[in-house]
């Protein structure tokens, strides 16, 4: 800055010239000196105002920010949480054959409380016990009075709760969204499905895990990131699926069985396009596994897979089967079924006297016990046991439900010749439903060993060869009879050609032997006979027909009645159209007009 001096040369000499004081130019340059400092001081103290103003409003901002955040912020419980370890809440949908949704997320909120900030513990305790009547109000208030900061009430709720809470209006009571598992359907199919719960849980999110069935099988593929969250297509057809429940809770109804299961799969895939078992339950909802008394009630218990049972004379037709194979007879050969059938103390006798012989066919149609011991004592215990273990009878099924592991077949202790006659008709070995599809399948399908599935397939899948086409051929025109003429005529749909056989096997008691009253009643089909699409498999659990003037147990009475109903309502719906049986050119009659 260039200072001014107070008494210029200059203009002194020229002031005394022209007779002014010299005095009053110093005292104007002085004044304008000192306007020139308080502007200057002026301008500084206003430039540090603005730059402390400033830093006020930017201080102010951020810790206003940072109030805001914490006041909306969702606090979580006290943990300690390794870097990246964040849950993945995500999990892909479960579809039907058709891509029809069976399983899927639904974003929905969890409740929890934080008691020192709550206002009225016991108004908020009460309330909420009116909004979830399964929580207890003695027990909420003592948390809500106790000495932790965090408790969960609800790990996830509606949005009808969700707003119920709201109107109580409590501080410290809190929301947070995650994802649960929805199963749009309700109970259809929930033994397939299973179920989900949580596994590691926060505030914000919560890991959706499957705990059985598909759910639980298919765990680590429908979490996968990596699968982009394709759906899981299942071989299930779920208009197929809903018929099939609706007449087999009907039939168990009216045939007063305590429980009930069915099975329809496809002869050349091995897709499973229905499976049931009654009781039920929803998935939405699952309930507690039961802690005591028989397993078997509880509508967790999968029958289809899980139940093993004596399925009865639904074996018979692999032991025909089996022997035609192997050369030892032919549908023609006559056996002696004269009885009873003496092995050592035990004796073996039919229902009804079917006379001193029977052809092999005669022998399915009639189901005679006898006769098909007689042709298991010509098999041997030998070769009878690696036909089972080569149909995949002695061992649990690969299904994709992780109940179908549990599922073992049940075997005598000492496989001897007495357990080779008894188990030709169904007696002594112990199966699940699934089991008999499966070899129900490969009689139908020509002789190839087919593997239960519930995944949807592109096209057939035909394991190895059992038996062959022509044992094949020869036991379906045998289950063909036993609708039309023997024990299953009860079976026999208009346009659909069924063929089947019927098994009823007593019950077992727990404690040893059998009852008197109390029956494993099962009847496998297939259809149509003539050219096999499907098996399907009833089996009821503790049947009682009481229509007639006496209690009736046996399959031709309760489990045929409820498959032919099912087939008549299934049918359609596969796409299948009722046809004309094809006839044998033996049974035309040429006549010259």
């Amino acid at each position: 800055m260039i200072r001014t001096p107070l008494r210029p040369l200059a203009r002194i000499l020229d002031a005394r010239a022209k007779g002014e004081n010299p005095d009053a130019i110093e005292r104007e340059n002085i004044r304008i000196r000192h306007e020139q400092m308080r502007d200057q001081a002026r301008q500084r103290a206003e430039g540090r105002l603005l730059v402390l103003g400033l830093f006020f409003v930017v201080a102010f901002s951020v810790v206003g920010t940072r109030m805001g955040l914490l006041a909306t912020a969702e606090p979580t419980e006290p943990q300690v949480e390794a870097p990246g370890s964040r849950i993945h809440a995500s999990r892909a949908d479960i579809v039907d054959r058709h891509g029809r949704l069976l399983a899927t997320n639904f974003e929905t909120h969890s409740l929890y409380a934080q008691p020192p900030q709550m206002i009225d513990p016991a108004h908020s305790a009460r309330a909420l016990a009116a909004v979830f009547p399964d929580l207890d109000e003695n027990e909420l208030l003592a948390d809500f009075t106790g000495p932790r900061k965090f408790i969960w009430i609800k790990r996830k709720i509606s949005p009808e709760q969700m707003q119920a809470v709201h109107e109580i209006g409590d501080p410290g009571l809190l929301f947070g969204s995650r994802d649960m598992r929805l199963y749009p359907n309700g109970r259809l199919a929930a033994h397939v499905l299973g179920g989900a719960s949580y596994g590691r849980e926060g505030v914000h999110a919560a890991e959706v895990i499957g705990v059985a069935g598909v759910e639980k099988y298919f765990d680590d593929h429908l979490r996968d990131p990596a699968n982009g969250n394709k759906p899981l297509a299942l071989s299930l057809d779920l208009t197929v699926q809903a018929a099939a429940e609706r007449v087999l809770y009907g039939g168990m109804k009216l045939m007063n069985a305590k429980g009930a299961t069915s099975i329809l799969m496809d002869v050349h895939t091995g897709e499973v396009i229905s499976v049931v078992s009654l009781p039920t339950f929803d998935p939405n909802n699952r309930p507690r596994p039961a802690t005591t008394g028989d397993q078997s009630d509880s509508p967790l218990f999968n029958r289809s897979v899980q139940g093993v049972y004596e399925l009865g004379s639904t074996f018979k037709i692999f032991t025909v089967a089996q022997a035609m194979d192997l050369g030892l007879v032919n549908p023609e050969t006559v056996i002696d079924t004269k009885g009873p059938l003496r092995w050592g103390k035990f004796r073996i006798r039919d229902f009804r006297n079917y006379g001193d012989t029977l052809t092999v066919s005669k022998i399915i149609e009639k189901s005679s016990n006898i006769g098909t011991a007689r042709l298991a004592m010509q098999i041997g215990t030998d070769r009878q046991r690696a036909f089972l273990q080569e149909l995949g009878m002695l061992e649990a099924t690969d299904f994709e439900i992780v109940e179908a592991a549990t599922g073992k077949p049940l075997l005598p202790k000492k496989w001897s010749e007495l357990s080779t006659m008894t188990i030709s008709y169904g007696h002594g070995l112990s199966t699940s439903p699934m089991h008999l599809a499966a070899g129900y399948a490969a009689i139908a399908n020509g002789g190839f060993k087919v593997q239960p599935t519930i995944l949807r397939q592109s096209g057939p899948q035909l394991g190895e060869r059992v038996f062959s086409e022509r044992s094949s051929a020869a036991a379906r025109r045998m289950l063909r009879k036993v609708v039309t003429d023997g024990t299953a005529s009860f079976g026999d749909v208009a346009g659909y050609a069924v063929g089947g056989k019927t098994g009823t096997a007593d019950k077992p008691r727990p404690q040893g032997g059998y009852y008197d009253d109390k029956v494993i009643a099962t009847f496998a089909s297939i259809f149509p006979a003539h050219d096999p699409r499907y098996v399907l498999i009833v089996t009821l659990d503790e049947p009682v027909d009481t229509i007639g003037d006496k209690p009736r147990r046996t399959a031709g009475w309760t489990a045929v009645p409820v498959a032919a109903e099912m087939i008549k309502r299934v049918a359609p719906l596969l796409g299948l159209r009722p046809t004309v049986e094809p006839r044998e050119l033996t049974d035309i009659k040429l006549t010259k007009n």
